[in-house]
């Protein structure tokens, strides 16, 4: 489905008509990504990720390189769905994606899949309009109409904030270095 953000309000549940919609939203639309978005993909994720923190160009080519792989496969077998704003002339300007990752058993769960977003970009010039805030919520309605419970995310420091005020709340994880 396409949400049309140049015409309507993206709500968690459906899209609806809204006439106040700021006048820069007016200029994009979301869309679902294909396998032909692949480089689109690649290259926000890229730029996430050097936004994030300074990579050597050796590791932005392993990383690159590993999650054009990892994304293909996925894309084609329908466990990642990204999802792109568009100008009306086409250029792509925020994108992200929902990974159906596989998760183990718990108390009250047998298993299975959750829907995990990830990889959300907004180029800089792009940023402050809605774009991201309209594709999570994209990415909510469809997994929502899905039948899924849940949705996890790992929340950059820039991102925590929209998150927040969509109503996500932080969880707990920790990390150890191993090198």
């Amino acid at each position: 489905m396409t949400a049309l953000v140049n015409q309507a309000k993206v709500s968690s549940t459906h899209i609806t008509r809204d006439p106040v919609l700021a006048p820069s939203m007016r200029k994009f639309r979301i869309r679902g990504a294909t396998i032909n978005d692949l480089d689109v993909l690649v290259r926000q994720r890229h730029a996430m990720f050097e936004e994030m923190r300074h990579r050597t160009a050796s590791e932005h080519r392993i990383g690159d390189d590993s999650f054009r792989r990892w994304a293909a496969s996925r894309i084609r077998s329908g466990s990642l769905r990204c999802y792109l704003a568009i100008l009306r002339d086409g250029k792509v300007v925020a994108g992200g994606c929902v990974w159906l990752r596989p998760v183990q058993p718990g108390p009250g769960w047998a298993g299975g899949v959750e829907p995990y977003l990830l990889s959300m970009y907004t180029e800089p010039e792009f940023r402050r309009m809605g774009l991201a805030t309209a594709i999570v919520k994209e990415a909510v309605r469809w997994a929502r109409g899905e039948g899924y419970q849940w949705m996890n995310l790992h929340a950059s420091r820039a991102g925590r904030r929209i998150y927040k005020k969509m109503g996500w709340r932080r969880s707990w994880e920790m990390e150890i270095d191993l090198d």
